[in-house]
């Protein structure tokens, strides 16, 4: 790729200033990488330079994964997108909606109006939210004594719904719901259907909700931003004997890994000589299946964890089974209908079929959406369209 040298510039001078910690990017067409480069530290507090197989946290870049497990099993009849998924989890069967407190500060609980189907759990539109970009249910959690989704407790998921179901698009707990359903109709556990139905297939043999000793070696370390910019580091794991594995954020992975995945969805199912997916099921992933709503602003009730999230703020964004849909070509060069999404800890992808491109680019530094991160995926992006525009335009076949 013409752009190396351009990317490679980006990348290490964030690098070098410590605007960044370490930064893993890889960016593929669905035949060949097209570039990959590691740059940084794994750790600040430690000599390790990163590698091109670091291992991430790739927290909600899970989420694409666990939708695609679910839609193999609903290729096989074995889930449906419409039907009440409580009838399969009993405890979405009568989901209640929290519409605030009361004057002394007791939760305001009512049924939901309309049940909770396993397509409004894969766009968000079921309800459910996470209590980083949702004060209310911070409060209600506090009050109820319920852990935090991060904890992987069976009780995390016990929560109210902050709106009726396909009333609104609100991001959410609603994947781990999905991941609990594959469970459900497979008789496998998450970790374990994920390996046998996608992983192997796709020789994705660096991601696991278990770090392997191999992949605790090449842990990245994880930072946090402070609000002077500076980076320290902080000792953070997901529980590694969790109640449940958690669909919606619990995966550990490389790059090279996931532009894998990536490039499955590029390939319409096909990746490392297996199919598994159907061409009609990925290009149903890819649509937009929230009709009239839209993708709306993050705004943060937990700073440490996450900045307010306005990616593309002046363009109408939709929402596939499991990917952002941007609308609009972006700056970068990304073509209307490509699809994206990212992990808490500044992980983020897109798939561009339109161009036959994808990228991966992957960080640990708290909170989402940094500046700094956003910009080294700006400029990483940038670079990858930069190189394909000079190679004469790579278009899918």
């Amino acid at each position: 790729m013409q752009s190396k040298a351009q990317i490679d510039q980006i990348l290490r001078q964030k690098s070098d200033a410590m605007e960044i910690p370490g930064v893993v990017a890889v960016a593929a067409s669905g035949s060949e990488v097209l570039y990959q480069g590691a740059f940084g530290k794994r750790d600040l507090s430690r000599p390790d330079a990163m590698t091109a197989d670091s291992v991430f946290w790739i927290a909600s870049m899970t989420k694409a994964i666990t939708t695609a497990a679910a839609m193999q099993l609903v290729e096989q009849g074995k889930l449906a997108l419409d039907a009440p998924i409580g009838k399969l989890l009993p405890d979405l069967a009568a989901p209640q909606v929290l519409e605030g407190f009361d004057a002394a500060g007791e939760p305001k609980l009512r049924a939901a109006k309309g049940a909770i189907t396993l397509r409004q759990l894969m766009t968000h539109t079921a309800g459910f939210c996470y209590d980083m970009w949702n004060g209310d249910m911070g409060t209600y959690l506090a009050k109820a004594a319920i852990p935090g989704i991060i904890t992987c407790q069976n009780a995390a998921l016990k929560t109210p719904i902050a709106s009726d179901p396909g009333t609104r698009w609100e991001y959410g707990t609603n994947i781990d719901f999905v991941g609990k359903a594959v469970e459900a109709v497979s008789g496998k556990r998450l970790d374990a259907y994920l390996h046998d139905h996608l992983f192997a297939p796709l020789g994705m043999n660096d991601t696991a909700f278990k770090l392997t000793d191999s992949m605790r070696k090449r842990r990245v370390g994880m930072h946090t931003r402070g609000a002077d910019g500076s980076l320290a580091t902080f000792e953070f794991e997901l529980e590694q004997n969790p109640e449940f594995h958690m669909g919606g954020g619990g995966l550990y992975g490389t790059a090279g890994d996931y532009i894998k995945f990536t490039q499955m969805i590029l390939n319409k199912g096909r990746g490392n000589g297996n199919q598994v997916l159907k061409p009609e099921t990925v290009a149903m992933m890819g649509e937009n299946q929230i009709g009239d709503l839209v993708v709306t602003k993050m705004i943060s009730a937990a700073p440490p964890y996450t900045n307010d999230v306005d990616l593309y703020p002046d363009m109408v964004k939709k929402w596939g089974l499991s990917f952002l849909i941007t609308t609009a070509a972006t700056p970068e060069g990304r073509s209307p209908g490509s699809l994206a999404w990212a992990g808490l800890a500044n992980t983020y992808y897109w798939i561009d079929p339109a161009r036959d491109v994808s990228g991966v680019i992957l960080m640990q530094v708290l909170p989402f959406a940094d500046a700094k991160c956003l910009e080294a995926f700006a400029g990483f992006e940038r670079g990858v369209y930069d190189g394909l525009d000079a190679a004469g335009g790579r278009k899918a076949a």
